[in-house]
Order: structure tokens, then sequence, then C-alpha cells
């Protein structure tokens, strides 16, 4: 294994001699922090010959070991209920204990690390040194204060203008650092279901700081109560999952099939799940008592022309529980 390959670009043209000799899979696992030198040399120098994931933080069942078997997430009562089988529930305080905490390996893996010196550490050196780098950025506190307004607004449809606003940089500016930050895995855009466009929907991204982690350090959450006692506490527990999604999916190489719903009527679905031809609709909600009411807006996907598969509030019940037709209740701890 070869670490922080895009340091070391010079000893790709010999990996390459020594894959055309012998075409054995698995014999280098090349690794690096910086996509963008990384691609590059990998695209001049390996191409055809390499396969790339894209990996983020540990997902929850990395972390407990299920097996890699049973696949990504699905509403599915199938396939889920063997999940939620092979792992313990999930309380609360467990809950935002995690979610405060975050999931990058150095830390999630390191029980007794100090979380603020972590965080602190990377902001100085991975964010302000290697994406400020490739973003040319001249202003430090700049940038600095457009990831905290990125953070703050975690789970909601992206305003550029907005965001370069509360930054105090211009639009472009906002622009392109976000590009930066999505392009190193930093955040992520959920992007809205449009297969069948019309005048109605709305075409905006949600935005996504994907480390919670991080998230709540930048917005300055200073316990996991307060965290979970605070005006983020949906919003941050809407980024977990969406993170935990999305883990399910680039961990093992596969595209993640993933949208949200919003239309001019203001009816809104967190995230859809396309899946087989179906699509797979589930809420978000903090909530330990789920109602029919929450699938309100699943009604406004049958004028998509797409059938509709089960799919129900993902919360913080204990057990999966019937709401109406194929929708259920789904604890979180499936995911």
């Amino acid at each position: 294994m070869l670490d922080e390959i895009q340091y070391a670009p010079g000893i790709l043209p010999h990996l390459k001699l020594a894959v055309d000799r012998d075409r054995r899979p698995g014999q280098f696992w090349l690794t690096g922090s910086q996509q963008f030198h990384l691609m590059q040399g990998v695209s001049e120098s390996l191409a055809g010959r390499a396969a790339v994931l894209e990996l983020r933080g540990l997902v929850r069942r990395e972390l407990l070991g299920a097996p890699a078997s049973e696949g990504p997430f699905s509403p599915s009562p199938e396939r889920l209920d063997p999940r939620l089988a092979s792992v313990g529930p999930l309380g609360l305080s467990e809950l935002y204990g995690a979610i405060w905490r975050g999931n990058l390996p150095g830390l999630a893996l390191a029980p007794g690390m100090d979380r603020d010196l972590f965080y602190g550490s990377y902001v100085q050196t991975y964010l302000q040194r290697d994406v400020r780098a490739l973003a040319r950025v001249g202003d430090e506190l700049a940038f600095l204060r457009f990831l905290r307004a990125a953070a703050a607004r975690t789970a909601q449809l992206l305003n550029l203008a907005d965001l370069a606003r509360d930054a105090d940089v211009a639009p472009n500016t906002a622009k392109a650092w976000l590009a930066i930050l999505v392009s190193s895995g930093v955040a992520w855009l959920l992007e809205p279901y449009h297969r069948n466009p019309t005048k109605r929907l709305v075409k905006a991204p949600k935005l996504y700081l994907l480390d919670t982690g991080l998230c709540a350090y930048l917005t300055e959450w200073s316990s996991p109560a307060t965290l979970e006692a605070g005006a983020m506490s949906g919003a941050i527990l809407e980024t977990w999952a969406v993170a935990e999604l999305l883990g399910g999916y680039t961990h093992r190489g596969l595209r993640p099939p993933l949208h949200h719903y919003r239309d001019r009527d203001r009816r809104v679905v967190d995230v859809l799940l396309e899946h087989d031809g179906l699509l797979h609709p589930l809420e978000i909600k903090k909530t330990a008592a789920p109602a029919v009411d929450d699938l309100r807006s699943f009604r406004a996907l049958e004028s998509l022309g797409v059938p509709i598969g089960p799919g129900g509030v993902l919360c913080l019940v204990a057990r999966r529980m019937p709401l109406a037709g194929l929708h259920s209740a789904i604890p979180v701890a499936a995911l």
C-alpha cells in the first residue's frame, strides 16, 4: 500500500509498467487525501488499470462490523428486517454522541482522543492548507467564514447568493470554493429528482457537510446534549442519515441513486432512493412517534409517472412499524 500517493507522482509510470507486466488485480493499493492531484496522476498514468473507490468517513455499520455482503440500505422489508437484526438499537444520547463526534477514522477509532483538538488541527491542516491551496484562497479568515456558513446550512437547499453574503465573498468565489469542498469530499450536493422535468419542480440541490462532527465543530456546539437540544438538531440528524446512505453506496464503488424532491407547493421529500425502476421515498425526522401525516408529501410523487416502492420515515423508533400502505416507521439504526 502506498499512502498519500499524490506527493510522489513520479512513482505512477513505474507502477504502470509493473501492472502491464503482471495484470493480476489488487497488487497495489494507492491512497491519497487530495483528490485533484491524485486523480490527475491516475488518469494520466493508470487509465484502464485502476479501480477508483471514493472513501468518506466510516459509516456506523462499518464501525459495528456488519457484513459487507448485506449491501446498501433499502427500505424494502425483506432487506430491512435482516439489517435491523444484525445491529443493536440506537438510543438518542448514543446517536447524538456519534453525530457530535463525527466519523473520520482518526477520531472514530480512538475514543480517548480529544475531539476539539482533532477538528481544530483538521481545519488548520487539511482544510486551510490543502483545500485553500487548491482554491487559491488569499484571505484565510474569509475561507473560514465560508466553511462556517456552509456548515450552518447543512441539509438546506443551496442558495449561493445567501452563502456568499454571509461569508462576505463574491458569489463567483463562493461557487468556486464550494466546488472545491464537494470535489474534496467535505461537502456533497443532493440533486433534485428530475427524470420527468416539470416547471413545478424546484431545481436547486441540497447542501450537506458530510462529516457531522466537523459540522458541529464549525457551528460551535460544545457537547452532544447541546447539539441534540439546539436549533440544528433536526438538520444534523438528516445530514448524518444522508451520509450513512451515501457511504453505503460509495464505499462499495457504487453510484448513489439518491435525490430529493421539492415542488413549488412546498411539498418536500427528504430523500428519494431509486432502485430497479422504483422510487423509495424517505422522510428523516427527529421523532419517536411518527404519524401518517408525515407521509403527506409522498402523494405528490404520483405525478412523476414512476412506480413508488416501499419507503417511510427514518426516525427514533426502536423497531420497524407499519404506517400506511407500503410505508413504515424505520429505525435510524437500520442505516
